[in-house]
């Protein structure tokens, strides 16, 4: 019963991440602090309670309690009789069954049965709750894995549909992470370590460098005997050749590296020594893990680890508590037994009863712990930073002498200008305003677009105040967030009024540098993509359309997700294009050689929808006849090109 108390209070532990919690000091490791005490007095005190408690009377405790009089007996029988006197199986030796004694033995063995014993008991319910939880649990995520029965493994939450889409995370957010930088630090015994990033070599664009890595500067790690406080700062950059053949390519061969190196720096100080040295706990072949192994592992993974959120994780770990007690705890094949009886069936269920409340209890604290992760990733995010672009034209009269002025003396917007638009090429006659830095100039160039991220609060307030209905003259937004949080905080704003959306997703080809958690390339994706469609369904007015441009490797996926997003009835249109041409290696043996993408096309409503009111020229334009005299050089990508020039010139029109 120890053995699988202890395996349950280890997996608990790892669930609510105690370890974590104690240690680390930022985001739901903060949190989980707060929690900590109330965690720890469950698992380590209320847990086998509770179990007591529920075996300690009714049916289950009057088994128990018949054989312990059964074991009484039995030890008088052998006391009596000799030792021989009962076999090994708990059956009398003939000649002793018609004695007294052996009657009083037989009666109450009759009574008693099989019943189990109260040890083994506890530990039958130890690792059921053990085998539940586990199933579920896999690298710090919640998976749906709906359990179905042991030959069909899992189940559909479906609904009778005639076809349904369903994937492993269909009903968890995924999160793509970028790298957080934030500090990290551990104490042990009076001693504070700090990891801290003093460089980063951050990706743009999407680029994932597999070769970027978490690099200790171990020769710049110190330790200040005053303040206690140990310092080892780091940098996350791409290894150099060099570092790569003498360490290795993987985050797990530098992290091993550092483990040896970092230490070496204070072979001299006791103090720091034990808190990069000390044992913080074992591992899962029984071998030590030190301090710094512990946390170094952890920080290096959380800022490169992606994460799901279940969106309902109590509803359906309720749920699946419910199906496992009742297809995997009662023992449906001895119904028909001949050990059956009503107090028999009584003890299961007061099992279960006990399972169930151990189960709902733990359930209860897991859930606190993601539904509050659920509420950040669903919250209105504030916005760091606004900043407005237009041309000086749009400046009113009325403040135009006064931020003309301090116009003229901003260098960084001068150095835009002539970034962009070149300004030092205009001749400066009169003509054209002659001084740069005069009123006159500016005047004279009323296009030039002013950005208001080179001047204080003060002048911008100045500036949108002075501007009636600066929302209806605002014609462009742009928007640097993460896609979810951006289309989340839009849709109060634009709710049923966008006419036209076109997107270009990650193509998922898993060489394409948009990586993602463990094996669930596929699942994950969908999972994004989802999230999107649905908020692109909200934006959408009844009249618009959704363009979205993939490959043939999502192809498949892609359009059965946004049937069941935007319903299949609304799909106008796959539109297929080539977008390469065979060459190298392909054209000398080509094969079947994949040259073409596609757009999906979905009205939002097409019963408001009407296609004949899209717009189409009268005259061929001039990127046609250009085609047609060129087409060995254009061919590839003019279709593509037409679309999205006409999306972009005409977008009313094509979303009617």
């Amino acid at each position: 019963m120890n053995d699988a108390l202890t395996k349950l209070r280890n997996l608990l532990r790892e669930l609510f991440q105690i370890e974590s919690a104690g240690d680390l000091d930022f985001g739901i490791y903060r949190i989980m602090g707060q929690k900590r005490s109330e965690v720890e007095a469950f698992i380590d005190e209320r847990l086998p309670g509770i179990v007591d408690e529920a075996l300690r009377s009714g049916a289950v405790s009057r088994q128990a309690e018949r054989a312990e009089e059964l074991r009484q007996k039995a030890d008088q029988v052998k006391e009596n009789f000799g030792e021989y006197a009962i076999t090994p199986q708990g059956d009398l030796n003939e000649g002793f069954g018609e004695t007294p004694l052996g009657k009083q033995y037989l009666a109450l063995r009759r009574e008693a049965g099989d019943a189990p014993d109260q040890e083994q008991l506890k530990a039958s319910i130890f690792n059921h709750l053990f085998t539940f939880f586990g199933r579920y649990y896999e690298g710090g995520d919640f998976l749906s894995r709906r359990r179905y029965s042991r030959r069909q493994k899992y189940a559909i939450p479906y609904n009778g549909e005639e076809v349904y889409l369903h994937w492993a995370n269909a009903d968890q957010y995924y999160v793509k992470t970028g790298e957080h930088f934030l500090d990290y630090s551990y104490t042990r015994n009076g001693v504070a370590v700090r990891f801290e990033v003093v460089a980063a070599d951050v990706e743009h664009n999407d680029v994932k460098d597999d070769n970027r890595r978490f690099v200790p500067r171990v020769k710049d790690a110190a330790y200040d005997g005053k303040t206690k406080v140990l310092t080892v700062p780091f940098e996350w950059r791409p290894l150099s050749t060099k570092e790569q053949n003498g360490i290795g390519k993987k985050q797990a061969d530098v992290d091993g590296w550092a483990m040896k190196e970092i230490p070496g720096r204070f072979g001299k100080g006791p103090e720091a020594l034990a808190a990069l040295e000390a044992e913080k706990r074992k591992n899962s072949k029984g071998e030590p893990v030190s301090h710094l192994e512990h946390h170094l592992r952890r920080y290096t993974a959380r800022n490169t680890s992606d994460f799901f959120i279940h969106k309902d994780l109590k509803g359906f770990l309720d749920g699946e508590l419910d199906f496992y007690l009742k297809n995997e705890v009662l023992n449906i094949d001895a119904l028909d037994g001949e050990n059956w009886d009503e107090e028999r069936a009584e003890g299961w269920f007061e099992v279960m009863r006990a399972m169930k409340r151990i189960g709902r209890g733990i359930i209860a604290f897991l859930a606190q712990i993601e539904d509050f992760q659920k509420r950040l990733f669903e919250k209105k995010k504030f916005v760091a930073r606004s900043d407005y672009c237009l041309t000086l034209d749009r400046i009113p009269e009325a403040v135009r002498d006064e931020l003309y002025a301090r116009i003229l003396e901003n260098d960084e917007q001068f150095e835009e200008w002539e970034c962009l638009f070149t300004i030092s090429e205009i001749p400066d006659n009169l003509e054209n305003g002659g001084d740069p830095r005069s009123v006159a100039w500016l005047e004279a160039n009323p296009h030039l677009v002013l950005d208001t991220k080179f001047f204080d609060e003060d002048f911008e307030d100045r500036l949108l105040s002075s501007i009636e209905d600066l929302d209806e003259q605002t014609d462009g937004l742009l928007i640097r967030s993460e896609n979810f949080q951006a289309l989340n905080l839009l849709q109060e704003r634009y709710r049923e009024q966008v006419k036209c959306v076109y997107i270009d997703p990650p193509f998922n080809t898993g060489d394409d540098g948009f990586l993602y958690k463990d094996s669930y390339q596929h699942s994950s994706w969908l999972t994004l993509i989802r999230a999107n469609l649905e908020s692109f369904q909200q934006l959408l007015q009844a009249s618009g359309s959704l363009f979205l441009h993939i490959d043939d490797n999502e192809l498949g996926y892609l359009l059965s997700l946004t049937d069941k997003v935007f319903d299949r009835n609304n799909k106008v249109a796959v539109v297929a294009f080539k977008q390469s041409s065979v060459s190298g290696p392909k054209a000398m043996n080509p094969g079947l050689a994949n040259i073409s993408s596609f757009v999906l096309w979905y009205a939002k409503d097409k019963s408001e929808w009407n296609p004949y009111r899209v717009h189409v020229p009268t005259k061929r334009d001039d990127r046609y006849n250009n085609y047609i005299e060129n087409r060995s050089e254009d061919h590839s990508n003019w279709q593509l090109t037409t679309l999205r020039n006409r999306l972009k010139r005409d977008s009313d029109a094509m979303a009617r």
